[in-house]
């Protein structure tokens, strides 16, 4: 596992493009150092279907990576219509796991999956989509991803976000780790980009 991982928290920080063709975040960790970040990759049949199709349906690739440009995980999301399944790939491209977005009336829902389709933690969020706690299927908290307030142009003008994804130290498997640290970046694409 890369030592990207081994981190408790991460601050996901969205880049404010004037015309953005694909989306970008810097990956901080804890003490403000960046660490990486995470590139969506768009092939050149993505950016035309992207002009006649909402973000909300369009699929995405999105490639982490650490502080030397090395990708380390990955997401893909196909072509969607109501309900978004993000696979979960590692550093060597073999799936590890997925979030299911589950449907609800007020609060969202991911469900995140090992790579054999078994449940492994619900991510549920507040009613503004804006703050996520992740439990295990015990019930306990493993994880945390909170909406950082950047200022009120930014949060204006701009559809920017920072989010700070906090896993418990418990959480030792390598897998859910990665799955944890990239559920924000996961779920901006899926609720707030469109």
């Amino acid at each position: 596992m890369d030592k990207f991982f081994s981190n408790n928290t991460f601050v996901i920080d969205e880049k404010i493009e004037v015309f953005k063709l694909s989306n970008a975040y810097k990956v901080y960790d804890g003490q403000g150092q960046e660490i990486g970040a995470i590139q969506e990759h768009k092939s050149f049949f993505n950016v035309i279907l992207d002009m006649f199709l909402s973000d909300s349906m369009m699929p995405f690739e999105l490639n982490i990576l650490n502080a030397d440009g090395k990708r380390i995980a990955q997401l893909k999301r196909g072509l969607t219509l109501l309900r978004s399944k993000v696979r979960i790939f590692n550093e060597a491209g073999a799936p590890i796991g997925s979030f299911k977005h589950m449907f609800s009336l007020v609060n969202p829902k991911f469900i995140l999956m090992d790579n054999e389709g078994r449940e492994i933690a619900t991510i549920k969020g507040d009613w503004a989509a804006w703050n996520f706690e992740i439990t295990d299927t015990a019930g306990q908290r493993i994880g945390r991803v909170d909406k950082k307030w950047d200022g009120l142009a930014k949060e204006l003008f701009t559809t920017a976000d920072k989010y700070v994804v906090n896993i418990e130290p418990s959480v030792t498997d390598e897998n859910q780790r990665i799955a944890i640290a990239s559920v924000a970046a996961a779920i901006d694409m899926i609720l707030k980009e469109g």
